[in-house]
């Protein structure tokens, strides 16, 4: 799985869990809601860092609980 399907996937598993909108989450970051839209539909190689950021900071989350998951076991992440 490619990285930034695998950050998408993630970021729609936490937004289900807290019942939080795609249009919520993007008015919380400032983020235009067809970037966000383009981010978790995978439009992007790779999302700059500073709106991943923005996405995990406005999750509620810290970097280590977003990231410490199975979608990112390196053994199954195409990161090339």
């Amino acid at each position: 799985m490619k990285l930034n399907k695998a950050f998408s996937l993630r970021v729609r598993e936490i937004l289900k869990e807290k019942k939080i909108t795609q249009y919520k989450l993007a008015q919380q970051t400032g983020l235009y809601h067809s970037t966000l839209t383009d981010i978790l539909n995978c439009k992007y190689q790779t999302p700059n860092f500073k709106n991943i950021a923005l996405i995990i900071r406005e999750l509620g989350m810290s970097m280590q609980e977003f990231f410490d998951s199975d979608v990112f076991n390196f053994e199954s992440l195409d990161i090339d």
